[in-house]
């Protein structure tokens, strides 16, 4: 490719703003805006101390290599006349998406219509692209966007585009850097995002729920220790919809931390998952399996076995999970957690019994389940025996 057809196919993330010629060396300021090393080296060294694009004062001078966008720029080089015209046109495109968002002359309407654009590129993944999202700072943008303005009493406008744009967040994350999340760590962002936990559609609750799944250690420690979201979660497991499965993945995020797992069961999450569990017996597609995990996490906490003993529904529930024919898995989380409560409190023993466990136990080792399922269950049968033969020997 000769020096003329360069210049007129040259994307315009590919242009240096001073110089307007191809990036060789691009170098990234503190403002984010990117220029040629050469030429923002020769503006500094007039004396000059401000963004030439932005014209924000530099309060810090320093300038970093952008690698990416380099390896942007060298793979349209060494591809040439290969590379795919669709290309130059997708990266001028998304740059021009991006302006519609960052503008304040664009109407919410047309930041709508930007976010929905952006989503359906999402969908389509190539490396290529995925460099571009990178390189244009999407997610952090989008973030920005969602939880760094926030509205005493938002608008039905405003939370549709904050909906639009989560959804687009949710798609971008496997393509991009999680470091952006780092922002919900902030006192203002993380108030934004309870505000939309509180008052948003189902849609923003879930994709919020979904972001937790995504979140970092430090971001998970920091969300699970907030009583008032905690029990915001906890609140959608005892709905009867897709948003309670989104509450347990979420739930499940957050009692992966030790830390965690004291505030869980203080915001009552015993309740909601057994509550969800007992939802699950007529729904074909559940998370079931995923909720039991998380009890039999929350075991090594004696809160957590109380809680579960307390509810009226408790063990019974776990009981009806002892033979799930379709789902071992959940048989053998059911079990383990029952030879946990029933090891420790006569009661559990008794309302197990109760509740038909030694009949679920005998056609559990019948199945065809694993041989871990079927020692544990032998375990449980053993412990219930010999419990029982104790307390009638006492009496």
């Amino acid at each position: 490719m000769n020096k003329v057809q360069i210049e007129i196919t040259i994307p315009h993330l590919f242009r240096c703003p001073i110089s307007l010629d191809l990036l060789e060396d691009p170098v990234t300021l503190s403002t984010g805006q990117t220029y040629d090393r050469s030429s923002i080296e020769k503006w500094l060294g007039a004396g000059n101390l401000t963004c030439p694009v932005t014209m924000q004062k530099l309060h810090d001078p320093s300038i970093v290599p952008n690698h990416t966008l380099k390896h942007l720029i060298d793979q349209w080089l060494q591809l040439g006349h290969q590379f795919h015209p669709g290309n130059s046109a997708t990266i001028d495109y998304l740059a021009s998406l991006k302006h519609t968002l960052q503008s304040h002359d664009s109407t919410l309407e047309n930041k709508v219509q930007a976010l929905d654009k952006i989503r359906v590129l999402s969908y389509e993944y190539c490396s290529f692209k995925k460099s571009c999202f990178t390189q244009l700072s999407f997610l952090p943008l989008l973030l920005e966007l969602v939880f760094g303005t926030e509205y005493a009493q938002p608008s039905r406008n405003h939370m549709e585009f904050k909906e639009v744009a989560l959804s687009c967040i949710l798609k971008l994350l496997p393509l991009v850097s999680l470091e952006p999340l780092n922002m919900i760590k902030d006192e203002s962002n993380f108030k934004a995002f309870m505000l939309l936990f509180e008052k948003g559609s189902i849609s923003i609750k879930i994709s919020l729920c979904n972001l937790i799944e995504s979140t970092s250690e430090d971001i998970c420690y920091m969300l699970g220790n907030s009583h008032k979201l905690v029990q915001e979660i906890v609140l959608i497991c005892h709905q009867n919809c897709e948003l309670s499965k989104a509450a347990i993945k979420a739930l499940s995020a957050l009692c992966s931390l030790q830390s965690n797992k004291e505030s869980l069961v203080r915001a009552g999450a015993i309740d909601g998952i057994i509550t969800y569990i007992s939802g699950c017996e007529t729904k074909e597609k559940n998370l079931a399996p995923l909720a039991m995990n998380i009890i039999e996490k929350l075991m090594v906490l004696d809160s957590a076995k109380e809680a579960l003993v307390n509810n009226p529904n408790g063990v019974e529930t776990l009981v009806k999970m002892v033979f799930k024919v379709c789902n071992q898995e959940c048989s053998e989380g059911a079990v383990e957690v029952l030879l946990i409560v029933c090891d420790d409190y006569r009661n559990a023993r008794e309302e197990a019994i109760g509740a038909g466990v030694l009949t679920q136990l005998l056609f559990l080792l019948q199945s065809q389940c694993g041989t871990k399922t079927k020692t544990k269950a032998r375990m449980l049968l053993k412990l219930l025996r010999s419990k029982w033969s104790e307390e009638s020997k006492q009496i």
